[in-house]
């Protein structure tokens, strides 16, 4: 914990976020439930444990509160639940907008398909290995932003026990298995994380072998969504964006590399001998 507890207590908010007036709502009730119960900032932030410059910006809106620090503020100010109950309101908010927008579709859809290129596929990541690629990059993250990141990265995977079971495929690049990203430790857990997916009966994992000398995936990594109704969407993240396609001539040409890929790709038991024999070797 910080000087005034701010990373375990709240996360900062989207600037241009749809989920800003929400944040602000829950700071004002909660100064109104201080002010109410007689309390300056400082002391309550004491009793909370947490610093009186948390408070403030809890209050101001400019910090979203974590649902333990709800918890116990619901306690402090003897609300009887009413504090406690806001905790559902900003949980969509502790997470990036983009982040929140993607999980709406993945958690909507019952056929997704991914292709990684230079690093394990987010649904695929442990939380060390999130982080390592979180604290890696420049301009460098805030300790508060790489946790916000690593937690809604995580939040993510959700899908892989979601009823009804979604068919999840994946493509890694054989270089991914390799590459030791938050080093060797990290690799390991992060390598025994894909055999653990790969024994789901909704899951496929295919490795792309680096001596491949034909290779439908030089146009960068992908994703693809598929929805009950018959429709789809692409994800695709670039340096610094990421957007969603649905024009049906661009999904029509994502869904033909993507079916290239995976015909290129070592077969699922393959993929999964190879994985092993990194594992033995990490």
């Amino acid at each position: 914990m910080s000087v005034d507890g701010m990373d375990e207590a709240s996360w900062e908010p989207d600037g241009a976020d749809e989920a800003q007036p929400l944040v602000e709502m829950v700071g004002r009730q909660l100064k109104l439930w201080r002010e109410a119960a007689g309390m300056r900032p400082a002391e309550f932030g004491a009793k909370l444990g947490y610093g009186e410059n948390l408070i403030y910006k809890i209050e101001r809106g400019v910090r979203i509160p974590r649902p333990e620090f709800l918890d116990k503020a619901d306690k402090v100010l003897s609300a009887g639940g009413k504090i406690a109950a806001m905790k559902k309101d900003v949980e969509r908010a502790r997470y990036p907008k983009k982040v929140r927008d993607l999980t709406k579709l993945e958690a909507k859809a019952v056929e997704l398909g991914a292709y990684g290129a230079h690093n394990m596929n987010g649904l695929l990541q442990t939380e060390d290995y999130s982080r390592a690629l979180y604290d890696m990059r420049r301009p460098a993250y805030s300790q508060d932003e790489v946790e916000r990141l690593v937690a809604a990265r995580m939040a993510r995977q959700a899908i892989f026990e979601r009823q009804p079971l979604a068919t999840l495929t994946f493509v890694q690049e054989e270089v991914t298995l390799t590459r030791p990203l938050g080093g060797r430790m990290v690799m390991r857990r992060q390598l025994e994380r894909l055999l653990e997916a790969s024994q789901l009966r909704h899951v496929e994992i295919q490795v792309m072998p680096t001596l491949r000398e034909d290779h439908a995936g030089m146009g960068g990594e992908l994703q693809l969504l598929k929805f009950a109704d018959g429709t789809a969407l692409g994800h695709w993240e670039g340096q610094l964006a990421s957007r969603v396609i649905s024009n049906p001539k661009e999904i029509q040409i994502l869904e033909l590399r993507y079916g290239i890929i995976r015909s290129q790709a070592l077969a699922p038991r393959e993929s999964l001998t190879l994985i092993e024999k990194v594992l033995g070797e990490t």
